[in-house]
């Protein structure tokens, strides 16, 4: 994919789901979403979701990410899997329904971690979509892991190993605030936005970032943008914006001026 002006979009769990109700899809800004990214023409495309309300919960009660310690955690495994998949179609079916190709690709049967990080990923059936002229969809899913059994496995580090591998151009992160901030913009009045870094600003910044309020079995906010360091260190152009804004993802997808945090290599 490398030269083809490859896009990787993360749209965030707390973008696609109202994250404090369990299984439920904020269904109105997926619906919307589909349709700014049909209408920005981007490709190629790959995108990315986090969970949520639908696989958080369910892998915190059954320790997913503790990994396997007993056989009672094989139907949470599944149905954390399961969960992820019914997601996962409501937002494929938004975007067939903007007539866009977009094609439902399991992380789970694509890709083995090693102590929760990926360790292997099979590129084979991503390359011949992509050939095809395919979109695939992609999601944060519980994976088999060399070392733990099983674990869970973060759309945010998909996002980072599909981006540095394939080469892509760019990274567009959508999340539900309008990027990274000096403090959590969500408890601190003070806190003000951040609208460009370099790497090395970046992993100076995690320090003082704050900590998602609700269940994330994958890691807070720090967490998240930990994963954009390899990617952003390897060339990649990052931009952090509020997905829950009209037009936001548009704007981003088209290369237009839009607020939020750029991270460029300095």
């Amino acid at each position: 994919m490398r030269g083809k002006s490859l896009t990787v979009l993360k749209l965030g769990g707390s973008v696609i789901t109202v994250k404090d109700k369990t299984l439920t899809p904020n269904n109105s800004a997926i619906r919307r979403l589909a349709k700014e990214i049909a209408n920005s023409g981007c490709s190629p495309l790959i995108i990315v979701h986090g969970g949520g309300s639908f696989g958080h919960p369910i892998a915190a009660e059954y320790r997913i990410t503790e990994g396997f310690k007993d056989e009672n955690q094989m139907v949470g495994f599944s149905k954390t899997h399961n969960a992820m998949v019914k997601l996962n179609m409501l937002i494929v079916e938004a975007l067939l329904e903007e007539g866009l190709p977009a094609f439902s690709m399991a992380p789970s049967s694509l890709l083995v971690t090693r102590s929760g990080r990926i360790q292997h990923i099979y590129r084979d059936p991503l390359e011949q979509a992509f050939k095809l002229g395919f979109m695939p969809v992609l999601y944060g899913d519980v994976v088999f892991d060399y070392n733990m059994g099983f674990t869970v496995l973060s759309g945010d580090q998909i996002l980072s190993k599909l981006a540095t591998e394939l080469g892509a151009e760019r990274i567009i992160v959508g999340v539900d605030v309008d990027g990274l901030y000096t403090a959590d913009p969500k408890i601190n009045p003070e806190a003000q936005l951040i609208t460009c870094l370099t790497p090395n600003e970046l992993v100076n910044l995690i320090d003082k970032i704050g900590g998602s309020k609700s269940v994330d079995v994958t890691g807070s906010m720090m967490g998240k943008i930990r994963e954009l360091i390899v990617p952003a260190m390897n060339g990649v152009n990052i931009l952090i914006v509020n997905a829950l804004k009209p037009n936001y993802i548009y704007s981003a997808l088209r290369g237009e001026e839009v607020i939020g945090t750029r991270i460029i290599r300095g």
